[in-house]
C-alpha cells in the first residue's frame, strides 16, 4: 500500500497478505524504486518465507570504511564537516518546500540565522550506526558550524550506504512542540539554552465517540469479503538487489553525478521564490513565433477537450462518493466481557478478521503522524491526488519497464478500497484516472480528518487485524488512543506488506521496516517543523533521540501472539448462543458488539477448581464430570457456570455443557416443588404423612389399570407417622409420593386453576416437563431437568417467592457506543406466596430435622444459615445438591455425560462437597463471609403442636414442639390428634349413637384414616410395636369412620333370670334368657368370678356356637360350695367381624346352707292334695328341649 513517505501503492493484498505483481510507490523523493525499496525495507536474514528469501541481507555500513560506490571520496575537510549535521532553516532566497495552510502558520517567525540543534547520540551499541549522521555535533555550542569546503552537505545512510541530502532544520523553537500522548509537551534539546517545559496535554480526554454519520444507520448485514481492499502488493522487482538507475536506494531521489548534486533539498515547485532572477530571452522573429504559438494553443485546446471528454466519460460510470461511509467495511469485532470488564473472548467474522471502529480523536497522535509520514506526507496539502507524485510514478514505471509505483495518496487508496472494490486488482491508466477523480471528489465532499479516520479504520495490519484499534489490541494489547511512538511507528509500517512484515514469523525484516518508518517520521518532523495531524490537534514533533529510543524499545519488546482463546469456554459458548438467538450472524459480525455479562471471574475460578479437585478424589467411583451454576436470586444474574470438569477433554464429552442439558434426572432435589404445591392446597409443615408400605396407580389416576406402583425409601425402612418437615428434611420417598398423589401431576380438569405439580414447576421456571405420560415417580426425579433451570427454581425460594429469570447479559453496546440492550433487574413475579416459600426454606435449613438421615455433622451444615437439598437417582447416575441463602443460590451436578452409573455415590458424598465449597467461598467473596439471614414474612406464625401427630396437642400426646404456619393455615385441632377417646359400639365397631348405645363404651383409639397406615398398624409387628410404645391399649382400636345406625347389626343379650345387682336365693340356679345378634353372630361364652371385679373367671358355658334366639334355660348353675356373697356373671359374644360385646351381672348370693337333723322314727303323715302341675315351656321348633330340672 505505501512506500516510504508520500503515498502508498495502489495494489491490493488480501487478508492473508499475499502479494501481487503491482506495487505503488508514490513519491520517488521519499520512496525507493523497486530494487531500492527491497534493499531498504525488506531486509531479513530469515529464509523461511518464500518472498522473504529474495530479500538481500544488508550489512551495517561504516561511514569511514565503506563509502558509497560511485561517489568521490571525501576530503579531510569534508569528512570533518560531515560529522556535524546542520539542521537549519533555509535562508532567505533559498527555495523551500511548499507548506499547506496548517504548516505555514510558523512562517512569520522565520529567522535569518538558526543555531544548529544539538542531538546527542545514545550509548546503545545497537543504534551506533543508525542516525549516526545526525548524532555528531559542533563542539562550539551556540556558534554556527563551519561550512564544508564542498557546496553540498552529505551524510551516510545506515541502511544502504548511499549518500543522501540533509534535511532542513526546524523553524523557530516557538513554533513547535514535542508531542507525548500520555503526558505534556516536551521541548527538544537546544544549544541556545534550556527552555521551559510546556505541559499542555496532547490527547483530549476520553469521551463518547461522535456519530459516524449524520443519519442513523441500521445494523449492517452485508457479507464482508475476505480480501483486504487496501492491501499492498509488492512487485518482484521490490525484492531485487538491483537499484533503479538514477535513483537513491533509500529515498528514491535522483543520484547526484557530482558532489554538487546533493547540495540542499530540491524545493517544492509551489515554494520557489517569486523573486528568483530570470535569464534574458532572445527575441525571435514574429513570423516564427506565431505559427508555433497557434499550434501550441491548438494542441492545448485539443488536449483539454480530450481530457474533458475522458473526464465526463469516466465520471459518468463512477459510484457516488456519498456512499463512502456505507461502503466501509461493515465487520466489527464483538467482545464478550465478564462483570469486571475483562475480555473473555472476541467473535470475529470468519471471512474477515478483527475490527473495531474508533473516531480520529481516539487515535494516538503518534499513529496519525507516523501514517502521514509513511504514506502521504503532503496529505493535508493536495486535493486528493499529487500530480508530482503521479509524474514521478510514470517516470519510474517507464524507466523500470514494469509497474513499480502508482503515486497513490491516502485519499486515492481509500477510494480504491471502498469505491472500486470490483476493479481494485486492475492495473490500467483508466482505473488510475477513475481513482484520481474519486479522490478529488472525496476531498471536496469530506474533510481531511474524515478521510483519515475512515482510512485508519479500514486498512489491514496483518494477523486478521483490520483498522488501528484491532491492530493496537492484537500486537500490544492496548487501545489506539494509548499508542506510543515506538508502537505507532511499528504499526504504520505494516500495511505496506503485512505478509512480509509479520513480527511473529519474520522479526528481522519487520524491525528493519520499523527503523525505516522512524527515519521517515523524523525527517518529516524536521522538514515540516513538526508534523501537522489535523485541525484542533497539536503538531507532533519527533527528535532523533525519540526515534532512537523508539527503535530500541521495540526491539526489546516481547511480542506475544494472541490466540484468542476462551478463558471460560462453556460460558463463552453459552453467551454466543444467546447472542445468536437474538441476532443473525451477519449482524453479530458487523455490529461490533461489546457484551457485558454477569459472570464473576473469581467465583467462576473457585467453582471450576472445586469441581476438578472433587472429581479427582472420585476416580474410584467412576465419577468423571460435574457442573455448577451460581445465581444472585434478587437480580437473576448468573455469577458462575461450570459446564464440565474439562472443556477440552473429549473422553468425558467435556464440550457438552452439563449445566444446560435438559436430559438429567434430578432425584430427590425436585421434592421441594411437590411440597410447595401441597402447601398451596392446604398442607402445612406439620401435616401428618404415614411413611408405611403402600401401593398407588402409577399414573396417579384411580382408573389406571397398570400394575400398582410401590415406592420404597432410600434406607429401605418405614418410619411410621411423620410430619412434612421430617419427611422433606430427611428426603423420605413414600411421603413424597403421597404428596404428589394428593397434589396431582397435571392440573385438575374440574377446576380452572393450574394446581398440578407440572404447573408449579413451570411457574418456577422449569419448562422441560413436557411429556403427557408422567407418573408418581416424577416427585422422586422421574422427569428430566437442566441444572440451570432447577437452580433458577430454587432461587424463587431464596427470593421470597419472587421469580427473576436467570440472566447472563447485562448490556450490549455496538461499535458506535449505542446501547442496544441493557438489563434492569425487575421486581420479580410473585409466583408463589412468600409464606409458603419461607416454610420450605425453614425445612431445608433445619439441621435438627434432617439429622436422622444426614447426621448432626452433615456437610450441608455451614457456618451460616443455608437451605439445602440433595438428590440421587437410581443406579447412582446423577448426584445433585442445591442450596441457597438470600444472597446466593448454588446448584451442583455430578455424574457422567454418557449416563454410565457411578459407584456408591450419593448427592451427599458426590455433589455436596462441591456445593459446600462454592457456597461458603461465594459468601466470602460476595458478602465477606456474613450471609444475610432469612427473613420471616409477617403472615407466618408459630404454634405448639404434638410432635408425633402435628396437630394441636391433646392430653394424651406424649411430646410437644413448636412449628411455623401461614397465618391462615394453622395446625389441625386436638380432635385430630392420634390419641382420641371416643364411645365405641362394641358389636359394630362404629362410633356409638342413640341407635346403638347398649354396648357403647369409651375407648382410647388410634385416630388414623390412612388405609395403608391401618394395615401397617394391624398387620405388622413394627406397627403394633409403635402402637404399644405410644400408649394405645392392647388390642388397640382404630377410630371408626362413622357412628352406628339403627339398621346396623346389633347384639342381643337379654337375660330373664339375671339382673345386675339382683339376688340369687336358690340352688341350683337356672340361667334363662336370649343371647343372639341381628347379624354377624359367631359365638358366646358365660363365666363368673367372685367379687365385683373378679381376678379370676370360671367358665360356665364355653364358646357356644349356637345363639339362643328366645328366652329359655341356657344353663343350670350349681351354687354349692360357693361361699362368696357377691359374684359377677359375664356374658361375652363375638362377631364374625372381629368385634366383641359383653354384659356383666353383679349378683348377691343368699342361698341357705343345709343343717343336719337327728334321725327319728317315721311318723305317718296324711298326704295333702296334689297341686296342679305346671307344664314345662314348649320348646321352639328346631331347638333342643332342655333337660327337666325335676328331682325324682
Amino acid at each position: 500500500m505505501m512506500n516510504t513517505n508520500a503515498a502508498s501503492d495502489d495494489s491490493e493484498r488480501d487478508s492473508f497478505g499475499e502479494l501481487n505483481s503491482f506495487q505503488d510507490f508514490d513519491n520517488p523523493e521519499n520512496a525507493s524504486a523497486s530494487s531500492g525499496q527491497g534493499a531498504l525495507d525488506d531486509t531479513t536474514p530469515a529464509a523461511s518465507a518464500p518472498l522473504a528469501s529474495n530479500i538481500p541481507a544488508q550489512e551495517l555500513p561504516d561511514e569511514e570504511t565503506h563509502p558509497a560506490a560511485g561517489l568521490p571520496e571525501q576530503k579531510e575537510e569534508e569528512a570533518e564537516s560531515a560529522q556535524t549535521l546542520r539542521l537549519s532553516t533555509p535562508r532567505e532566497g533559498e527555495n523551500q518546500t511548499a507548506a499547506g495552510p496548517e504548516q505555514t502558520q510558523n512562517s512569520e517567525t522565520k529567522q535569518e540565522k538558526t543555531q544548529p540543534i544539538d542531538i546527542t547520540q545514545p550509548d546503545s551499541h545497537g543504534a551506533a550506526g543508525w542516525f549516526e549522521e545526525i548524532a555528531k555535533f559542533d563542539e562550539k555550542a551556540g556558534s554556527p558550524a563551519p561550512k564544508p569546503p564542498v557546496p553540498a552537505q552529505t551524510r551516510a545512510d545506515y541502511f544502504s550506504g548511499a549518500w543522501v541530502k540533509p534535511v532542513p532544520s526546524r523553524k523557530s523553537d516557538e513554533n513547535f512542540r514535542m508531542t507525548k500522548p500520555g503526558g505534556g509537551w516536551i521541548p527538544p534539546n537546544r544549544q541556545t539554552g534550556a527552555a521551559s517545559q510546556d505541559n499542555i496535554p496532547t490527547i483530549p480526554p476520553d469521551f463518547a465517540a461522535p456519530p459516524m454519520a449524520p443519519q442513523a444507520q441500521p445494523l449492517p448485514i452485508k457479507k464482508v469479503t475476505e480480501t483486504d481492499p487496501g492491501a499492498t502488493q509488492l512487485a518482484p522487482s521490490a525484492f531485487s538487489q538491483q537499484q533503479g538507475a538514477g535513483f537513491d536506494a533509500v529515498r528514491g531521489t535522483p543520484k547526484a553525478s557530482s558532489p554538487l548534486a546533493g547540495a540542499g533539498r530540491t524545493p517544492h515547485p509551489s515554494a520557489r521564490s517569486k523573486t528568483a532572477p530570470t535569464q534574458p530571452v532572445k527575441k525571435k522573429p514574429t513570423r516564427v513565433l506565431l505559427p508555433v504559438l497557434f499550434g501550441l494553443l491548438a494542441l492545448i485546446f485539443v488536449g483539454m477537450l480530450f481530457v474533458g471528454v475522458q473526464y465526463f466519460r469516466i465520471a459518468s460510470t463512477l459510484p457516488s462518493v456519498a456512499e463512502l461511509r456505507s461502503r466501509a467495511s461493515q465487520f466489527e469485532t464483538t467482545r464478550i466481557l465478564d462483570r469486571n470488564g475483562n475480555i473473555l473472548f472476541e467473535i470475529n467474522d470468519p471471512n474477515a478478521g478483527k475490527r473495531t471502529y474508533v473516531p480520529l480523536e481516539k487515535i494516538s497522535p503518534y499513529l496519525i503522524a507516523a501514517t502521514i509520514a509513511t504514506e502521504d506526507k503532503e496529505f493535508y496539502n493536495h486535493p486528493g491526488f499529487d500530480l508530482m507524485a503521479l509524474a514521478r510514478a510514470l517516470w519510474m514505471n517507464y524507466t523500470s519497464g514494469e509497474i513499480v509505483s502508482g503515486g497513490s495518496t491516502i485519499t486515492q487508496q481509500l477510494a480504491r478500497m471502498l469505491l472500486l472494490r470490483e476493479e481494485r486488482f486492475e492495473q490500467s491508466y483508466d482505473r488510475k484516472a477513475r481513482e484520481i477523480i474519486l479522490a478529488a471528489e472525496i476531498t471536496r465532499r469530506y474533510s481531511k480528518e474524515e478521510v483519515l479516520e475512515l482510512y485508519l479504520n479500514e486498512i489491514f495490519y496483518g494477523n486478521l487485524a483490520y483498522g488501528i484499534e484491532a491492530a493496537a489490541e492484537t500486537y500490544f494489547n492496548t487501545t489506539a488512543a494509548d499508542l506510543q511512538l515506538w508502537q505507532a511507528s511499528f504499526l504504520a509500517g505494516l500495511p505496506q506488506s503485512p505478509a512480509i512484515y509479520d513480527i511473529y514469523n519474520n522479526r528481522a525484516a519487520t524491525l528493519t521496516r520499523n527503523k525505516t518508518v522512524l527515519v521517515l517520521i523524523y525527517e518529516l518532523s524536521s522538514e515540516k517543523n513538526c508534523i501537522f495531524i489535523g485541525k484542533n490537534l497539536d503538531k507532533v514533533c519527533v527528535s532523533a533521540n525519540d526515534a532512537l529510543n523508539a527503535a530500541d524499545t521495540l526491539e526489546a519488546y516481547n511480542f506475544t501472539q494472541n490466540t484468542n482463546s476462551m478463558r471460560f469456554p462453556h460460558w463463552v459458548v453459552y453467551i454466543q448462543s444467546l447472542l445468536e438467538s437474538q441476532y443473525d450472524p451477519q449482524t453479530i459480525y458487523h455490529s461490533g458488539f461489546t457484551i457485558y455479562t454477569t459472570l464473576d471471574p473469581n467465583l467462576q475460578e473457585l467453582a471450576q477448581n472445586a469441581v476438578r479437585e472433587q472429581l479427582a478424589t472420585m476416580t474410584g467411583n467412576n465419577a468423571t464430570n460435574g457442573a455448577v451454576v451460581a445465581l444472585d436470586p434478587k437480580t437473576g444474574e448468573i455469577l458462575a457456570m461450570v459446564g464440565s470438569a474439562d472443556f477440552y477433554n473429549e473422553a468425558i464429552s467435556g464440550q457438552v455443557n452439563m449445566a444446560l442439558t435438559e436430559t438429567r434426572q434430578p432425584g430427590s432435589s425436585i421434592k421441594p416443588i411437590t411440597y410447595l404445591a401441597a402447601f398451596e392446597k392446604d398442607w402445612t409443615p406439620a401435616t401428618l404423612i404415614w411413611d408405611v408400605p403402600g401401593s398407588f396407580p402409577p399414573s396417579g389416576r384411580a382408573d389406571d389399570p397398570s400394575a400398582p406402583y410401590e415406592p420404597v425409601n432410600y434406607d429401605g425402612r418405614f418410619h411410621g407417622p411423620v410430619t412434612v418437615r421430617s419427611a422433606l428434611a430427611n428426603s423420605y420417598n413414600i411421603p413424597a409420593v403421597k404428596a404428589l398423589y394428593y397434589v396431582g401431576i397435571y392440573d385438575d380438569p374440574n377446576t380452572s386453576t393450574e394446581d398440578g405439580f407440572i404447573a408449579m414447576a413451570k411457574r418456577l421456571g422449569i419448562t422441560s416437563f413436557s411429556r403427557e405420560d408422567y407418573g408418581l415417580s416424577l416427585t422422586l426425579g422421574g422427569g428430566e431437568v437442566s441444572l440451570l433451570q432447577l437452580t433458577g427454581a430454587y432461587s424463587v425460594l431464596a427470593n421470597e417467592g419472587k421469580r427473576v429469570a436467570p440472566v447472563a447479559v447485562t448490556k450490549v453496546v455496538d461499535y458506535t457506543g449505542k446501547v442496544v440492550f441493557e438489563y434492569k433487574p425487575p421486581e420479580g413475579d410473585q409466583v408463589v406466596r412468600a409464606a409458603h416459600a419461607y416454610l420450605i426454606t425453614s425445612i431445608l435449613s433445619d439441621a435438627d430435622a434432617r439429622a436422622p438421615m444426614f447426621g448432626r455433622d452433615s456437610i450441608l451444615n455451614l457456618p451460616f444459615d443455608v437451605a439445602a437439598k440433595t438428590g440421587t437417582t437410581n443406579d447412582f447416575r446423577d448426584n445433585w445438591t442445591l442450596g441457597y441463602t438470600p444472597d446466593l443460590v448454588v446448584g451442583v451436578w455430578v455424574g457422567n455425560a454418557d449416563y454410565s452409573p457411578m459407584v456408591n455415590t450419593t448427592g451427599i458424598s458426590g455433589a455436596a462437597p462441591i456445593w459446600a465449597r462454592v457456597m461458603e467461598g461465594g459468601i466470602n467473596l460476595l458478602k465477606g463471609g456474613a450471609a444475610t439471614p432469612f427473613s420471616q414474612p409477617q403472615d407466618v406464625v408459630t404454634r405448639t403442636i404434638c410432635s408425633v401427630s402435628g396437630t394441636e396437642p391433646s392430653e394424651y400426646c406424649p411430646r410437644q414442639r413448636t412449628e411455623i404456619f401461614a397465618s391462615d393455615q394453622l395446625p389441625a385441632t386436638k380432635e385430630h390428634d392420634l390419641w382420641k377417646m371416643v364411645q365405641i359400639d362394641g358389636w359394630t365397631g362404629l362410633r356409638a349413637s342413640a341407635a346403638c348405645s347398649d354396648f357403647a363404651k369409651e375407648q382410647l383409639v388410634v385416630n388414623v384414616s390412612d388405609k395403608d397406615a391401618i394395615n401397617w398398624l394391624k398387620n405388622t409387628e413394627q406397627g403394633q410395636n409403635w402402637a404399644r410404645d405410644y400408649g394405645f391399649p392392647d388390642p388397640f382400636v382404630i377410630l371408626p369412620e362413622r357412628e352406628c345406625r339403627a339398621d346396623d347389626p346389633r347384639a342381643i343379650i337379654d337375660m330373664v333370670t339375671l339382673t345386675d345387682g339382683g339376688t340369687i336365693s336358690e340352688n341350683p340356679f337356672k340361667i334363662v334368657g336370649v343371647i343372639d345378634a341381628t347379624a354377624n353372630f359367631k359365638e358366646f361364652k358365660i363365666d363368673w368370678g367372685e367379687g365385683e371385679k373378679p381376678n379370676e373367671w370360671k367358665t360356665l358355658v364355653d364358646w357356644e356356637k349356637t345363639p339362643v334366639r328366645s328366652a329359655q334355660e341356657i344353663y343350670t348353675w350349681d351354687l354349692s360350695g360357693i361361699t362368696a356373697e357377691l359374684v359377677t356373671v359375664r356374658i361375652r359374644m363375638r362377631s364374625t367381624v372381629d368385634t366383641q360385646v359383653e354384659k356383666k351381672f353383679r349378683l348377691h348370693l343368699t342361698v341357705p346352707t343345709p343343717t343336719p337333723t337327728p334321725t327319728e322314727l317315721p311318723t305317718p303323715t296324711p298326704t295333702p292334695p296334689l297341686d296342679t302341675p305346671v307344664p314345662p315351656p314348649t320348646p321352639t321348633p328346631g331347638e333342643p328341649t332342655p333337660p327337666s330340672d325335676e328331682t325324682p
